[in-house]
């Protein structure tokens, strides 16, 4: 099966980033989010980093075009899932949200299509037990940055097809992109690795062994990071990452608890960088 027409479910931070990755390996991309004002601020996402990247000289203009003439956006489902030939889910963590739209795709998809899920600990699986076509249903877990970062983690669900995954496999090479194939289990490989280490940067944070400022330089200057493991949280949402610790914790025992600093953050409010706070501070003084 040759990929020729992507629908991306989801404009968020994940969800836009990925639409630029299939726009830019030369699919023609379809972009859906539940409302135009989402719609709308995934589009600014998208051209302000495009236009980031051509001020650094990383692309052309022209180039910055070319991927904005291969995509469409619209707030209606229906519309995005007709006749393409891969969905890539980029929701919110939320299994039950997940397999809705998996639902809702396998209902409307052609019977060839592809469905993949972004998620980063949710079972594929699952998804793919909703479907009648649980063969064609596979994870692309990109990492964040999406558009620069050049690994996906590829998820077989117990069903996952050869042919799939061959495909997808395929459709992510010529997207530019390397891949690792991994077996279905909560956090999957980079996760698995990451989260707990992250988690274990607020223990370290709690018990006042350095500040968070120097615990991030020693992760970056010492261990060759691009970003300390708190300035990543801040990054991807606190939220996600108690989201994500707490199925880990659910489904893998007690060594892997949320840190209780990281569940007083959350319970405050302070998300990270999307709310202005989280473990540092990102208001503007007046």
């Amino acid at each position: 099966m040759k990929i020729k027409e992507v629908a991306v479910v989801g404009m968020g931070t994940m969800g836009s980033q990925i639409g630029i990755v299939c726009a830019r390996g030369g699919f023609k991309t379809r972009m859906v989010d539940v409302s135009p004002g989402l719609v709308e601020k995934g589009l600014n996402s998208m051209r302000s980093f495009l236009n980031n990247q051509a001020r650094k000289g990383k692309m052309t203009q022209e180039e910055v075009d070319t991927i904005f003439s291969t995509i469409d956006s619209t707030a209606t489902l229906d519309e995005v899932l007709s006749g393409v030939d891969l969905v890539i889910e980029a929701v919110y963590e939320d299994i039950e949200v997940k397999k809705e739209i998996f639902r809702k795709a396998d209902s409307i998809c052609p019977k060839e299509t592809i469905l993949t899920s972004n998620t980063s600990t949710l079972s594929i699986t699952e998804m793919g037990a909703v479907t009648s076509r649980a063969e064609r249903c596979i994870g692309t877990h990109f990492l964040i940055p999406a558009a620069l970062t050049p690994l996906v983690e590829i998820v077989r669900g117990m069903e996952t097809s050869d042919e799939t995954h061959d495909t997808v496999i395929s459709f992510l090479t010529t997207c530019g992109k390397e891949t690792v194939t991994v077996v279905d289990s909560p956090g999957f490989v980079i996760n698995r690795l990451y989260l707990p280490m992250v988690n274990e940067a607020f223990v370290v944070l709690e018990a006042s062994l350095a500040s968070a400022e120097e615990i991030d330089r020693s992760c970056v200057k010492g261990l060759g990071f691009p970003l300390g493991p708190l300035a990543a949280a801040d990054a991807f949402g606190l939220d996600i990452l108690l989201a994500c610790m707490r199925i880990f914790h659910r489904e893998l025992g007690e060594k892997y608890r949320p840190a209780s600093l990281l569940v007083k953050l959350v319970k405050a409010g302070r998300l990270g960088r999307k709310t202005g706070r989280g473990v540092y501070d990102y208001r503007t003084s007046p």
